[in-house]
């Protein structure tokens, strides 16, 4: 789960809560039990959340900006003033600096 925050125009600060090894975790415990049939699918998915565990908070708000801008169907350049205005409108508790901040961030890591 990801929590993004910065709705202080005076101070700005990003708060990701990761919960992928809580998840890893679980996916290891039914693996264990997994019939046969099942195994494909969950050894899969724990591949998935092992791959978004070591992911740097940067990739994480990175991914975020993406998805939020996605949302609104912005399809523009990513470091684009439109793609801080279209973060803004979905996300309208956000500072322009927390956008510019997450922006930057989506910039620096591509898909």
């Amino acid at each position: 789960m990801n929590r993004f925050l910065g709705t202080d125009t005076k101070h700005t600060f990003v708060l990701t809560i990761r919960d992928a090894d809580t998840i890893a975790a679980s996916l290891r415990r039914a693996l264990e039990a997994a019939s046969p049939e099942e195994r494909a699918g969950l050894e899969r998915a724990a591949a998935v959340v092992e791959a978004a565990a070591v992911a740097s908070a940067a990739q994480v708000r990175a991914g975020w900006v993406r998805s939020r801008l996605a949302a609104v169907g912005f399809a523009g350049d990513v470091g684009s003033v439109d793609a801080v205005k279209a973060l803004r409108g979905a996300e309208p508790k956000l500072s322009l600096l927390a956008a510019v901040e997450l922006q930057r961030d989506a910039v620096a890591h591509p898909e």
